[in-house]
């Protein structure tokens, strides 16, 4: 009898990491994240560049990630309202340093804003920018999709806060972070912007919404926006790319509660995300939500 031969089996895909943006643990710094993210067991951090030295700070950023074991696997520009002055004022110099930096930590993935409706000359070069950047140095530069501003809370108004435009939809931008918060506030669906997007879609901001006025970053499931389909989604088509956990904990009141939403976030992807999902609920919150501003 002839000896038999026993075929390899096909790998299986590696999973879609994981990651907790420093900004869901605002307003503690980055070293809390990255502990956090090793304790919980996170993929990876992205790191929101602000006020926080450390955040600004490629060496320090590799210290924290080799002291607990995360890698940074992203940076999120200083693009903010709340980040305007970090790095100085002009918004295009402050592109080219995040990218910079994603090289020297590690980082393939940089994530911007678009410009606001203000910097006009910033705005007319932007998309080129963003190009020349991704070709020269081989990172992706994700643009996010944002949202209208309200006058307030309670008006239907809206006036033109970006340029060329919040809706990521409408511009040919090469590589997207789609934020369901964001999405939430703009009255998208999610699942619609992950067929709109397609390939184009290279990150996602993983956070619930409502559809308030107010960018909310709810823990995924504790909102409308179908976030577990849009996981399963990702999976499904065999998404390449890092589902970044960016909720809001700045109402917590105790350090329990926190972990309890990142645990619970962590939790909810990872259910999702298998090949065959399970169904998950999140646990009701601890604490009573205040929404954020415009991550």
């Amino acid at each position: 009898m002839a000896d038999s031969k026993t075929v390899p089996s096909e790998p299986e895909a590696p999973p879609i990491p994981v990651t907790l943006s420093t900004a869901s643990v605002y307003p503690r710094r980055a070293a809390y994240a990255f502990e956090a993210a090793a304790d919980l067991g996170y993929d990876g951090v992205e790191v929101m560049v602000w006020s926080d030295p450390a955040t600004q700070d490629a060496s320090q950023l590799a210290r924290l990630a080799a002291d607990h074991g995360v890698p940074v696997r992203s940076i999120h520009a200083p693009t903010l309202l709340v980040s305007q002055r970090v790095w100085g004022r002009s918004p295009a110099p402050k592109l080219r340093r995040s990218v910079d930096m994603a090289l020297e930590v590690g980082a393939s993935t940089v994530v911007v804003h678009p410009p606001f409706r203000w910097q006009y000359k910033y705005a007319r070069l932007f998309q080129d920018q963003v190009r020349e950047l991704e070709a020269e140095t081989g990172v992706t530069l994700a643009v996010e999709n944002m949202y209208p501003w309200r006058a307030r809370a309670s008006s239907d108004r809206h006036y033109i806060a970006y340029l060329p435009g919040w809706d990521a939809t409408e511009h040919d931008y090469d590589s997207v972070t789609l934020d369901l918060s964001h999405a939430a506030v703009a009255g998208q669906t999610g699942m619609d912007l992950v067929a709109t997007f397609g390939d184009r879609l290279r990150h996602l901001h993983l956070a619930d919404g409502t559809g308030s006025p107010r960018d909310e970053h709810l823990v995924p499931g504790r909102g409308a926006m179908d976030c577990d389909k849009v996981l399963a989604e990702l999976a499904a088509r065999g998404w390449k790319g890092d589902v970044v956990v960016e909720i809001a904990t700045r109402k917590a009141r105790t350090a329990n509660e926190r972990r309890a939403d990142l645990e619970a976030s962590l939790k909810f992807a990872r259910s999702y995300l298998q090949p065959v999902p399970e169904p998950y609920e999140p646990p009701p919150p601890e604490h009573q939500h205040r929404p954020t501003d415009a991550w």
